[in-house]
């Protein structure tokens, strides 16, 4: 069992650790490629890549998959169309410091929800590390000048991003419940394939509304990573996350993904390291620390 657990503990990490090279190309991408066009793009890389191995496996256990299938299509619709559009919308209408401080509302929508629906308890050391994660994170964007706060403007992607977080969330505890019959490869198959079909419409619409644009080499790049890391890897991953250590403990560990987003800042763009970086760093692994470990919330 605590062998078991740790997958979980990986499987959640790795997945917020490739979704946080996501939220870096999906604002480069912004200024390129429309909101509904880029998530189109996104999907339609991952159906492609997927569809070969799923699509046997969906043949066969099209019984099975007809069974679940209102189940399949709130995932597909919440998760694969609706989720990811939200994002590449708030990305044109806010900006970079709004939306990673309104993303830090997802697990504390994981934790309401699961409550609700799941009878999770909602721990002492839950609400601590969940403070100190966000403290953490506030540290990090705002790089220890927390005056700019108080200089904050409204935008209309705010909004956007924070439907899209209580969208995740939702996803989240609906995945929870996931019929274990269904084959993982068919699951994420049948859903990429059903979410991606609104979205085609959608962004053929999209053009209209949109200056002309053209996939440079660099971004037809960022879409297959995206299409395949950040999709196809990443909900597998997330997936097993899910199943495994619940909905909850999962999106503790997906406040690590700033802390991820400044690693790869310094690394790949040069970025300055500063004091408020360490001190975010403690204070978002420490959190996520005590809202995890089993031995804390019992």
């Amino acid at each position: 069992m605590k062998q078991t657990k740790s997958i979980g503990y990986v499987c959640a990490l790795l997945a917020t650790l490739i979704w946080s090279g996501n939220f870096v190309i999906a604002r480069g991408l912004g200024d390129i490629v429309p909101p509904i066009s880029l998530a189109a793009l996104r999907w339609s890389t991952a159906t492609f890549v997927i569809l070969p191995f799923a699509a046997p496996i969906i043949w066969r256990e099209r019984a099975i998959l007809r069974k679940h299938l209102p189940h399949l299509i709130i995932s597909a619709l919440i998760g694969i169309t609706v989720f990811n559009s939200f994002i590449y919308i708030a990305a044109h209408t806010t900006d970079a410091l709004n939306m990673t401080l309104i993303a830090t509302t997802t697990p504390a929508f994981v934790v309401v929800l699961a409550r609700i629906f799941l009878g999770e308890p909602i721990t002492r050391n839950r609400m601590i590390g969940l403070v100190s994660a966000v403290i953490g994170i506030i540290t990090l964007v705002t790089r220890g000048d927390y005056t700019v706060l108080r200089d904050l403007a409204f935008r209309v992607g705010d909004i956007w991003m924070v439907a899209a977080g209580f969208l995740w969330a939702v996803y989240s505890i609906h995945l929870k419940k996931k019929p274990q019959e269904i084959n993982q490869y068919a699951y994420l198959g049948i859903t990429f394939f059903i979410g991606l079909l609104p979205l085609i419409p959608a962004a053929l619409l999209e053009q209209a509304y949109y200056p002309a644009w053209s996939l440079t080499p660099t971004a037809i790049g960022a879409v297959l990573y995206i299409g395949v890391g950040a999709s196809l890897i990443s909900y597998m991953l997330w997936t097993k996350a899910v199943t495994i250590v619940g909905p909850t403990t999962s999106s503790f560990i997906y406040y690590s993904l700033p802390a991820f987003c400044g690693i790869e800042a310094y690394f790949i763009l040069g970025e300055t390291a500063t004091w408020a970086h360490a001190i975010g760093f403690v204070f978002i692994f420490g959190g996520i620390l005590v809202a995890t470990h089993p031995k804390l919330n019992r």
